[in-house]
């Protein structure tokens, strides 16, 4: 009967029930949203002034406030950008500059001083695609049970992490979309008791970017006191290469725009600056992408821990089981890069002689971006007296996940929306909704809590600093027990801790 009734698209939804205004005052003026059913949604509310113009490459600067009802009845643009073909979640807009905007869906019957538990999402795509219109990121489903939901858009490509010479008056540049997600954040902790939220608890979470995001947000001290708990999904934690600084950032900047003042740059036209640069291009010469900048990101994760940086906050981390981007699909060459370990890494994930390259190239790619680095993020946290829950995705929802050998990134994010139905290329399986509802309970009861005690779940421990095991999320069983992968991730720390010649 659940699967039936929320087995339609968000915008079957609000197009077949009747649905009636619902008015909030914020602090730059009040606004308008739809309340449809149990859930009220306020979409496209400013938070920030337009980035265009004189604000291109600056820090986002106050919204102008508003004296007429402001009617947030409908998604304003996604961020400057090339939408990525094959996208798991298309845009419903048409991209550009102006786009400093968030929606918020709430239960239609909370009121101020309900004191409701927040969730702030921040989208993934690389730092170059991505946005709030997806219909697979609608928040209706939290709010539906519960919880005030928000999600913002921030800039991305070369208008969201871009340096060089001529922007003396910027610092020479920056993380500008770090800087965006802060300000979007300051927002809700001034407005969100006012649609019923409570600002004193309140969880970011994000995926693969957005998951980045939250490690930015953690070791940030432009975000401190702006939230209560966060969620990292596929959201590394070690860096395979060193971040460039900013005056690195700057000569790709330069190679972008030679010899332009800011004025030159800031004249240049919206298509120019987002150029070809998509998931597929980014890395090319002109775009450096996040930069260490000593406000957002000061080094890589795992440093920041055991340096102290990250505040003493709850924490759940974690990542898929086919989580990889592979690159190279010949076995010897995948086995070859083990160097003196070629052996035992053929022993570890090929015992039989018999998978193909699309698989191991996966699961190796997947170990080494994102599986070893939530392992050894939730383990500093914990030597250092923090609480984080590991988990791992393992339940293969859509086509490609059999040849993948799991999970394949991204795929999670559906079920934890309790959003499965508008997954593009589905798997049948009859387990979805069990899913769906264990992924979506999990995180709510963190929300709320700051432990992720599912209902009717198996409970989910906290890591410990040496810890081997995992809260398995398989299609047929939740289970909290010894790390399947143990091995393979042992190898890979291994790997990953040798100093860098």
């Amino acid at each position: 009967m659940r699967k039936l009734c929320w087995a339609i698209s968000a915008a079957f939804l609000w197009a077949t029930v009747p649905a009636h205004a619902q008015t909030v005052r914020t602090a730059s003026g009040s606004v308008e949203g739809q309340t449809s059913g149990s859930v009220s949604a306020f979409l496209g509310i400013p938070y920030a002034a337009p980035p265009i113009g004189a604000n291109r490459w600056r820090e986002p600067q106050p919204p102008a406030r508003w004296k007429r009802v402001y009617k947030a009845s409908q998604f304003r643009p996604d961020c400057a950008q090339v939408p990525f073909p094959g996208d798991a979640a298309p845009l419903r807009t048409k991209p550009q500059e102006d786009c400093l905007y968030l929606n918020v869906w709430k239960p239609a019957s909370a009121r101020a001083g309900s004191k409701l538990a927040v969730m702030v999402w921040i989208y993934g795509g690389g730092f170059v695609s991505g946005g709030t219109s997806p219909a697979i990121y609608s928040g209706d489903r939290f709010a539906r049970d519960g919880v005030v939901f928000v999600s913002m858009n921030y800039r991305l490509g070369r208008f969201g992490f871009f340096a060089h010479p001529g922007l003396v008056d910027a610092g020479f540049g920056g993380n500008f979309g770090f800087l965006d997600q802060i300000a979007a954040l300051q927002w809700v902790k001034e407005n969100i008791a006012s649609f019923g939220g409570d600002p004193d608890n309140v969880t970011v979470f994000g995926e693969s970017a957005g998951g980045m995001s939250v490690h930015m947000l953690l070791q940030s001290p432009l975000s401190r006191g702006l939230f209560d708990k966060a969620i990292i999904q596929s959201g590394g934690g070690r860096s395979a290469m060193p971040m460039p600084t900013i005056i690195e950032a700057a000569k790709a900047g330069s190679a972008f725009a030679p010899n332009l003042s800011a004025a030159e740059l800031r004249a240049l036209p919206e298509a120019t600056v987002t150029g070809d640069l998509s998931m597929v291009t980014m890395g090319r010469k002109g775009y450096s992408g996040p930069m260490m900048d000593g406000r957002t990101i000061l080094g890589p994760s795992v440093d920041a821990i055991d340096a102290g940086l990250y505040p003493d906050l709850p924490v759940i981390v974690g990542a898929n089981s086919a989580d990889g981007f592979p690159r190279i699909f010949d076995k010897d060459k995948i086995f070859a890069a083990f160097g003196t370990n070629a052996d035992v890494a053929r022993r570890l994930y090929d015992p039989a002689g018999d998978k193909q390259g699309l698989e191991l190239a996966t699961q190796t790619s997947a170990d080494v971006s994102f599986i070893e680095p939530a392992r050894a993020v939730a383990r500093r946290i914990a030597a250092r007296g923090g609480k984080a829950y590991l988990y791992r995705f393992a339940h293969v929802g859509i086509q490609i996940g059999d040849r993948m050998g799991g999970a394949p990134h991204a795929s999670e994010i559906p079920y934890v929306f309790d959003t499965e139905e508008l997954r593009l290329t589905p798997k049948p399986n009859e387990h979805d909704e069990k899913v769906a509802r264990a992924m979506h309970a999990y995180w709510i009861a963190f929300a709320r809590t700051g432990r992720p005690d599912g209902e009717g779940g198996p409970q989910w421990p906290a890591a410990t600093p040496k810890d081997t095991t995992v809260q398995l999320i398989e299609s047929t069983s939740v289970s909290h027990g010894t790390d399947p992968l143990a091995e393979r991730l042992d190898l890979t720390e291994r790997r990953a801790e040798l100093p860098r010649k």
